[in-house]
């Protein structure tokens, strides 16, 4: 009896005893379908979330002014001088043929805004942009238009405003031409921000008001202004690089010495993107071994049902072996009994498994129909090593039966 022979019996046995093949590979199904299933869902918010990142500008960097946590261990905090918009303006310049540069400040975190007897709590932030502003950022404008050119230059009273000032100042209305009272001075509002579901900081754009850069140095603050530069890569240049670059030439413009340590910090956009990625990969290794335990309670019940098939067939093997069969060939016959029975549950398992993780990741984020070829791999090894592990032993004990007594068992 060789190999090709013993697949035939195999599947022989398998369709004489149906309903328990289609019970048992359902178990092994299941297991799959948990270990796919997970994964792909894993794989699939992560594919939704990297292509989110693409889109809001993960090839981009930001300085600011560094800021000392300090007062720890009894050491004096150290206080590092604000980016002035000289600072911005000169590296801007620097820059502009390597990155497209836009410099904003922080006027106010906690303002509030009027429009007639309207007047919204004191949490709405105001910050100033010059014309790479808004493009940077990825703020899409729903209603209206940017600031020109002359508007920046000569530091004109307009704003352009998020959806939720825009829904407590001027409910059900247009914003666009309406005039509000922010920080002592009106405003004229030329625009609206599209929403952005809140952002991580609760408010996002929402609450954001943003203003001309040359007007924003205009309004008096309590305490001199810090600028923000954003660089974002537009041609080949590797990040890596651009950022070295952005370095050099910041330390320059800020006049730090040689040896010194930069009085400013350079972020990748991406950052929040490389936390979320190693998020995903505790996911992943839980999601494994979550998927991993319930297969190891398939392989059981298998191996179960694989030692009842032995003793249910035990008069068939003696018969087997007064023909000529060898311990080889009825070892080998069970094996490959488990192997095709977990075979046909990994194959169900695999298809629901991918089914199940895709509509998982369609419901908590966006993204295309994810294929995960790897742990469909993964799977289809699993299954097979699950049928070696469970055929096994049933195998190896229906091997070493006595003919004679087989022979004799009713």
């Amino acid at each position: 009896m060789n190999f090709i022979e013993n697949t035939k019996e195999g599947f022989r046995s398998i369709k004489s005893n149906l309903l328990r093949t289609v019970l048992t590979a359902l178990i092994i199904s299941i297991g799959i379908m948990s270990l796919v299933g997970i994964l792909t869902a894993i794989e699939g918010i992560k594919y939704s979330v990297s292509s989110t990142f693409s889109t809001l500008g993960a090839n981009s960097f930001d300085i600011e002014k560094k800021w000392d946590g300090g007062g720890r261990g009894g050491r004096q905090s150290k206080v590092y001088p604000d980016i002035t918009e000289f600072q911005a303006k000169q590296y801007k310049e620097l820059m502009s043929e390597k990155a497209r540069v836009s410099i904003s400040t922080q006027v106010s975190g906690a303002a509030s805004v009027k429009a007639g007897n309207i007047k919204t709590n004191p949490n709405m932030s105001v910050v100033g942009g010059d014309e790479n502003f808004l493009v940077n950022e990825n703020y899409d404008l729903e209603q209206g238009r940017p600031f020109s050119t002359l508007e920046l230059e000569s530091g004109a009273p307009v704003a352009i405003i998020g959806q939720e000032v825009a829904g407590k100042l001027f409910p059900k209305q247009n914003p666009e031409g309406k005039s509000m009272v922010l920080l002592g001075r009106r405003f004229k509002v030329i625009g609206r921000i599209k929403s952005e579901g809140g952002g991580l900081g609760g408010g996002g754009s929402n609450r954001q008001i943003i203003i001309p850069l040359e007007t924003a140095t205009q309004i008096p603050t309590p305490s001199p202004l810090t600028f923000q530069i954003k660089s974002a890569i537009l041609n080949n240049t590797s990040l890596a690089y651009a950022m070295e670059e952005a370095t050099g030439i910041m330390r320059k413009v800020r006049q730090d010495r040689l040896g010194q340590e930069d009085s400013f910090e350079i972020t990748r956009s991406d950052s929040v993107e490389q936390t979320l990625n190693k998020i995903t990969g505790y996911l992943k290794t839980g999601g494994f071994l979550v998927g991993f335990i319930t297969l190891l309670g398939a392989s059981i019940g298998l191996m179960n049902i694989m030692m009842v098939s032995v003793t249910e067939r035990t008069r068939e093997i003696g018969i087997r072996k007064a023909l000529g069969a060898t311990i080889h060939q009825i070892r080998q016959q069970f094996l490959i009994e488990a192997i095709v029975i977990c075979v046909l549950g990994g194959i169900a398992g695999i298809i629901l498994g991918v089914l199940m993780g895709n509509g998982i990741a369609i419901l908590i984020g966006q993204g295309e129909f994810f294929v995960p070829w790897l742990w469909m791999l993964v799977g289809m090894i699993i299954c097979v090593s699950v049928g070696l592990f469970s055929g096994y032993y049933p195998a190896y004990k229906a091997s070493k039966l006595d003919p004679i007594e087989s022979l004799r068992y009713e």
